[in-house]
């Protein structure tokens, strides 16, 4: 995608963290913008931040692990704008807690935003993305969808999961004008931990400042820069995305040390597990 200039382009998870940081790029790059997100407040904050042209923007609360809803939500902007270039499965939660200790209904919970938001959202918008002559499709994974992390099972499970996904879509479009991308942020600067289901940190326990203070130790990008990464990404056409110097450390490691970067992983936090 050469330009976003009115390309119509869609967001979910669009009211906070690297959601709204693509909507305010992309507006100010000329795009038609239909932001969403499960929290009506921050959504209405992107609104009034954008502050662009009532044609150019679209926002709808919307629970992304809701089909139903999805599938409507992709009918709606049909009509509203008339087609869609590029869609952001960004929308995304998170939980800390060992595998043995967590929940079925947490993980259910999790891989029905992590996985299944980003599934619906994929099946539901093809159809237009296809019709569009230059489209692309983004598919917000992590660094958790490179590398196993003690605490972080159920997340893994959902970030591995959109990865394959997005490599096999990747196969599957080669022959249409529809380019999928697989981001991969390692830390950044945004609200999921203080909204996420953390049961665990890394310093051991439950106490959720301190999961907070260990998030903040260790994230090192911002939303914005993160969003600048991967609009260039789409610029460039490319299949995958790494953001930030942990993900490329993460991903050097899981390749030229397959076998032998947990022992790495292990050192570092085993002992504070139970």
């Amino acid at each position: 995608m050469k330009s976003f200039k009115n390309k119509v382009c869609v967001i979910t998870g669009g009211g906070s963290g690297i959601g709204r940081a693509l909507a305010k790029q992309l507006a100010e790059a000329g795009a038609k913008v239909a932001i969403s997100d499960v929290n009506e407040k921050n959504l209405k904050e992107t609104e009034v931040l954008l502050d662009v042209a009532s044609d150019h923007i679209h926002t709808q609360v919307l629970d992304v692990s809701n089909r139903d809803d999805f599938e409507a939500y992709a009918i709606r902007l049909k009509d509203y704008f008339g087609g869609v270039d590029m869609i952001v499965n960004n929308a995304g939660v998170a939980l800390a807690e060992t595998v043995e200790k967590t929940s079925y209904e947490d993980f259910e919970w999790l891989m029905d935003i992590n996985f299944w938001g980003v599934v619906y959202g994929t099946k539901a918008f093809l159809p237009l993305l296809k019709s569009s002559p230059e489209a692309s499709l983004v598919n917000i994974s992590s660094i958790f969808g490179l590398a196993g992390i003690p605490t972080q099972g159920a997340y893994n499970a959902s970030k591995f999961a959109v990865r394959g996904f997005t490599e096999a879509l990747r196969l599957e479009l080669k022959n249409t004008s529809v380019q999928p991308l697989s981001v991969h942020p390692g830390g950044i600067k945004t609200n999921i931990v203080r909204n996420g289901r953390m049961r665990w940190s890394i310093s051991g326990g439950a106490d959720k400042s301190a999961m907070e203070r260990d998030f903040d130790k260790f994230t090192f990008t911002t939303p914005e820069q993160a969003a600048e990464v991967i609009l260039t990404a789409v610029k460039k056409k490319k299949n995958r995305v790494l953001i930030g110097a942990d993900a490329h450390v993460y991903d050097w490691a899981t390749r030229l040390l397959p076998r032998s970067y947990h022992h790495l992983i292990d050192t570092v936090i085993r002992p504070k597990l139970p």
